[in-house]
């Protein structure tokens, strides 16, 4: 068996601790390690790890690979050049496993940001699917509604057979009312997203349904490149896999997945998940409070005090601030949207960045400068780059920094500092067991980080 984890998502509805560069995938949100990684763990439970790709957009492909890197020796990570949505993804995913392995597998499509705890039953219920998989059909695992949801898309069965169900028809997010009835019904479930099906079998059905997108790929040969070429993933249909092939195909069965399951997408879902105080309040990080119930609260960087709420959400992050009625977190995607149509950076990225070697923090910007604290982790180095448009000028904080300029060698202890003039060449690197920081300011007319020309990078990223 083989797998593939989708992991290319925005995770709008959990902004501000989730942003288009750091998505909710990437968060540690309810354990020392992220949803990433807790999936990628999970899947290790039912094939071995080497047999588990991760494809996500380019822009996050360091820090997917970065993540899982910490859980494997060689992570499998394909890169979007561009958002397609999932149906293209696990189409070049599914013949990227075609061709490295010389076989017709089974394989296994998995969300980045499920909380599945009970491993045990969720192998158990990817065996019943495994077998329906090698019959030929295409398995979709179903949640059995406890109540009626409407933040799900739903599944509607027909009748029982070996190991699950056939399925008639998907069906969109509903109102209440219709919710309602669905649960009443007894033959829906919660869509999961997560899939099952013979390579072949995808193959046939996408050839069949989604011929768009069987001709692009028939221009991408893995076998001689190990990413996936711009100009053919370019002119792919931006379709999920749903619309493409999962409605329209006659050879879908559901498997009801006996494990738990929690589609962490909002905030609301968090707070179900989250131990509660004897007031049903879930309080994170520096928080002080007085006669609040069934709130949550998350403070990441600074002291939220809070007297007298019930059924709120506030999420505190270094530079926004969400509050909002728990009823209404699935809204938070319109803040995010509404954010992006204005250009405006806090739906981007962080104040804190993390990158394969360590993270920085802006602490400082205006009119033509900017300052970060920069952190390198024991052992890393960042890559050996210049810039068009900045100088920068860099003290040591902690630990011992070796840089490199314009060919030249420098050891900086805590205190010394060194400029670095435009267009110079450098690197700063921590070869070192302390962890490195320094202050960096930034002096120039474009201060981005498209500004950063890449000569060598032991990340890949040249």
């Amino acid at each position: 068996m083989y797998g593939i984890i989708l992991a290319g998502g925005s995770g709008s509805r959990l902004w501000p601790l989730s942003r288009e560069l750091y998505p909710k995938q990437l968060l540690n949100l309810n354990s020392d390690k992220s949803l990433l990684q807790t999936t990628f763990e999970r899947l290790k439970f039912c094939m071995p790890s080497e047999n588990i790709l991760s494809i996500t957009n380019t822009k996050h492909t360091s820090n997917v690979r970065m993540q899982l890197g910490a859980l494997t020796e060689s992570p499998i990570v394909l890169a979007e050049p561009v958002s397609k949505n999932t149906a293209p993804a696990i189409a070049l995913a599914a013949k990227y496993i075609m061709q490295k392995s010389n076989s017709d597998p089974v394989i296994l499509v998995v969300p980045s940001d499920h909380l599945i705890e009970d491993t045990e039953k969720f192998l158990s219920t990817v065996k019943k699917g495994e077998k329906l998989a090698e019959e030929g059909y295409i398995v979709t695992f179903g949640i059995e509604p406890a109540y009626p949801e409407t933040g799900y898309g739903y599944i509607n069965t027909l009748e029982e057979i070996e190991n699950g169900y056939r399925v008639k028809e998907f069906v969109e997010k509903p109102d209440l009312e219709t919710a309602k009835k669905y649960v009443t019904a007894g033959t829906y479930f919660w869509n999961s997203g997560i899939f099952m099906f013979k390579a072949s079998t995808l193959t046939a059905e996408i050839q069949k349904y989604a011929p768009e997108i069987a001709k692009n790929s028939q221009n991408i040969d893995f076998n001689k490149t190990g990413d996936i070429p711009f100009i053919e993933f370019d002119k792919m249909p931006n379709i999920s896999i749903d619309y493409a092939v999962m409605e329209k195909s006659d050879r879908i069965a559901l498997v009801k997945l006996e494990s738990d399951w929690n589609d962490l997408g909002s905030w609301q879902s968090i707070y179900d998940v989250s131990p509660k105080d004897k007031n049903d309040n879930v309080f994170i990080g520096h928080v002080l409070d007085k006669g609040s119930k069934g709130s949550f609260v998350y403070a990441s960087s600074k002291l939220v005090a809070t007297i007298g709420l019930e059924d709120t959400v506030i999420i505190e992050t270094e530079d926004a601030i969400l509050a909002c009625k728990k009823d209404r977190t699935q809204e938070v995607k319109h803040i995010y949207e509404t954010l992006k149509k204005q250009n405006d950076d806090t739906h981007l990225i962080h104040k804190t960045v993390y990158r394969p070697w360590g993270f920085y923090t802006v602490i400082a910007q205006g009119d033509g400068f900017q300052t970060k604290i920069i952190h390198v982790n024991p052992g890393q180095k960042l890559s050996l780059q210049s810039h068009n448009h900045r100088s920068e000028h860099w003290v040591v904080l902690n630990g011992m920094a070796k840089v490199i300029l314009e060919g030249k060698e420098l050891v900086l202890s805590p205190g010394h500092s060194v400029d670095i003039p435009l267009k110079a060449i450098h690197s700063l690197q921590n070869p070192y067991k302390d962890n490195l920081e320094i202050i960096e300011v930034q002096k120039g007319d474009l201060l981005l980080e498209e500004d950063i020309i890449r000569y060598e990078d032991m990340y890949g990223r040249v």
